[in-house]
């Protein structure tokens, strides 16, 4: 090799392993990691990247990109934050297979479960498929900021097989599960990741019906998951009831189908407020599975709280379910704070009580204890005396004139954050030691999903500037954040090519200004089909970020390069 396509001077190699970090110049050609060692070949460009970390790209392994990846070739907000590589079909939802007369059921079912508006949806999804093959074959077609792996989703395949009867959740027959197995078979065949599948009461259809795979019989999961371990590949995906009565019958469900199928299987685990060391107990009741030699059923955990970004811009707030904020809440965000600067309309509205029977996420925007400025630079973990009601008793004013008043700094666009899960002791050291376990991944991000009031993807920045660098109390070493972002989700899925920086591997590779990474506050942007809004995050001190060697981010800007491709397992 006399010369390299693009060669990385001087960095600081942090490589995915977990090991320490190291000085070396990484050679890149063909889109591969060509070398790594001092003073490797000329390159045809180079870049200087002293004081710099290197690492692998982030392969973010829960996303609900499923109809973005059909209208956009940017998967914003992940490619912010140095993903490269994201997965689809997770929770058991999404738009393959299906049929023509089933698309406005599998499109309610995702605005249900994953807040994305029909709206979007409707002028976005181009719907040139039936069957899931056919639904790869045209991911294929495109390109991206990031490469697309795919999960078989389980309410779209119910449906498929069994029509009606699959949506309104009646017991699949012999032939129905057959069915179902037939076509997880031709899923896998033509490069599916896995299989993804849903059992959670919160996870409802638009209009409020329960969604296809709900209680699903077990039998039925057993036979599908013996499918994908049939094609000698391939995970498994589940979000199951952990804070139910259904506890021990999931946690025996997913033991039974790694058992049947040989293959890993990644459940949803989180730290609720209702059950604080619920998570421990699921942990300590999967750990003996995990030891015996069983493909593992491995906790994905996430390390912040998951939390709703509540504001006049956003989905919901504290006000969403009194009369007088309905009656103005499709205004456009300067009208709407033309009125609330009004005396007479404040007092009123301050003065409501909320009319409605609220969902629970809507009650919990008024747990005044529990929601917090969010501030220009995100404090994932802040202390009680941040809190509204704390910092109303300090103003001597009532939580509600707080909030109030807070919503309309920064012109109406300023947030509060309201965490419901990972934070019932005010403290991430359960997120911690959820991370730490043996047996967990990280994940839950939900890009793509929750448009207007989660901005959650941007995780990845939280690990590397939060966890290894700013938190008070116990931290992460920069070594571990990488490797559980990188290649541990990559090993995971059964992605041997990426993950790590290796001679031979995907030039996946992310340059980093260690010092000047920040998370900056989510906004809203209307960039969806149809002028639909989102929330996106940036964040400060990405250099560079390169899927297959090609930058498609250089100091956070879009370089408008899309080398990321379909992965078609093999």
């Amino acid at each position: 090799m006399v010369e390299a396509d693009l060669v990385i001077r001087g960095g600081t190699i942090v490589d995915g392993c977990g090991g320490d970090p190291f000085e070396a110049d990484i050679a890149i050609v063909d889109g591969r990691i060509a070398a790594i060692g001092a003073d490797v070949v000329r390159g045809r460009e180079e870049i200087d990247a002293r004081d710099l970390l290197v690492t692998p790209g982030f392969v973010d392994v829960h996303t609900h990109y499923d109809g973005q990846v059909t209208w956009s070739d940017s998967l914003v907000p992940s490619a912010d934050h140095g993903v490269t590589t994201v997965v689809i079909g997770n929770c058991g939802v999404g738009f393959a297979p299906c049929r023509p007369e089933d698309r406005e059921a599998l499109v309610n079912v995702m605005e249900g479960v994953e807040d994305i508006p029909e709206a979007v949806m409707a002028k976005g999804l181009p719907w040139n498929w039936e069957s899931f093959p056919d639904y790869l074959k045209s991911l294929e077609a495109r390109a991206w900021d990031a490469d697309v792996g795919a999960y078989i989703p389980h309410s779209p395949l119910r449906v498929y097989a069994m029509g009606q009867r699959g949506l309104d959740r009646e017991p699949a027959t012999a032939a129905d599960v057959a069915r179902m197995a037939d076509l997880v078979a031709e899923g896998m065949a033509a490069g599916a990741l896995g299989f993804a599948t849903s059992r959670s009461l919160v996870h409802r259809r638009g209009d409020g019906a329960f969604i296809p795979s709900f209680q699903a019989d077990s039998d039925e999961l057993v036979a599908i998951a013996r499918s994908v371990g049939d094609a000698g590949r391939g995970v498994l995906q589940m979000i199951p009831n952990l804070d139910t009565a259904d506890w021990a019958s999931d946690l025996d469900l997913m033991k039974r189908m790694t058992s049947a199928s040989g293959r890993p299987l990644t459940y949803s685990l989180a730290q609720w407020s209702t059950d604080p060391q619920g998570w421990r107990r699921t942990m300590d009741a999967l750990a003996e599975h995990n030891r015996s030699g069983a493909a593992a059923v491995l906790a994905q955990v996430f390390p912040r709280p998951m939390g709703a970004m509540c504001g006049l811009s956003t989905s919901a707030n504290a006000f969403s379910h009194c009369a007088s904020y309905r009656a103005i809440a499709d205004r456009q965000l300067a009208g709407k704070v033309a009125i609330m600067r009004d005396p007479a309309f404040r007092a009123r509205l301050i003065a409501e009580e909320p009319d409605e029977t609220p969902t629970p996420l809507h009650r919990l925007l008024r747990t005044w204890d529990n929601i917090y400025p969010l501030g220009a630079e995100p404090d994932y973990e802040p202390s009680p005396e941040q809190s509204i009601a704390a910092l109303a008793t300090q103003r001597g004013v009532s939580p509600v004139e707080l909030v109030y008043d807070l919503m309309l700094e920064q012109d109406g666009h300023a947030l509060i954050l309201m965490p419901f899960s990972n934070y019932a002791e005010k403290s991430l050291d359960p997120a911690l030691a959820m991370m730490r376990d043996p047996y967990s991944i990280v994940g839950l991000g939900d890009g793509g999903a929750h448009y207007g009031i989660i901005c959650d993807a941007s995780y990845p920045t939280t690990m590397l500037a939060y966890w290894t660098r700013d938190r008070a109390g116990e931290q992460l070493t920069i070594p571990a954040a990488v490797k559980a972002l990188s290649a541990d989700n990559a090993d995971f899925l059964g992605l041997r090519d990426r993950g790590r920086l290796k001679p031979g591997l995907k030039a996946d590779i992310n340059l980093i200004d260690h010092g000047a990474l920040r998370l900056h506050a989510p906004h809203i942007v209307h960039d969806l089909p149809g002028g639909g809004r989102r929330l996106a995050q940036p964040a400060t001190g990405y250099r560079a970020t390169m899927v297959s060697g090609v930058i498609t981010r250089r100091d956070g800007a879009d370089t408008g390069a899309r080398p990321g491709r379909l992965i078609r397992a093999a």
